[in-house]
């Protein structure tokens, strides 16, 4: 049970968390994409270095569901994923997986 109560309160912290807004100016939406995905990458080190293993699993986990969410969100082209879409999810997977390489 206390497993659960730690996973309980880790997403509690990350939900109560108040966002902070990046004002920065892209040039390029592949600017915008890698900054994204550095902040990914640097959220999974901190997760890594801050949790238990299950707990980064779960975090992967809750960021990938919500990128699928997103992505499923609206249909395009008759697609409930495009393939645009679908190739910034594997990018988001390969920015999770990051830590363990």
């Amino acid at each position: 049970m206390e497993g659960r109560a730690g996973r309980a309160a880790l997403l509690d912290e990350i939900v109560a968390a108040k966002p902070h807004t990046d004002h920065t100016r892209y040039h390029s939406a592949e600017e915008l994409r890698e900054h994204g995905l550095k902040h990914l990458r640097d959220a999974v080190t901190l997760v890594d270095s801050k949790a238990t293993t299950q707990e980064r699993d779960d975090y992967r986990r809750f960021v990938l569901t919500l990128a699928d969410k997103v992505a499923a969100a609206h249909k395009e082209a008759g697609q409930n994923v495009s393939p645009a879409e679908a190739e910034a999810i594997q990018q988001i997977t390969a920015a999770l997986d990051t830590a363990d390489s």
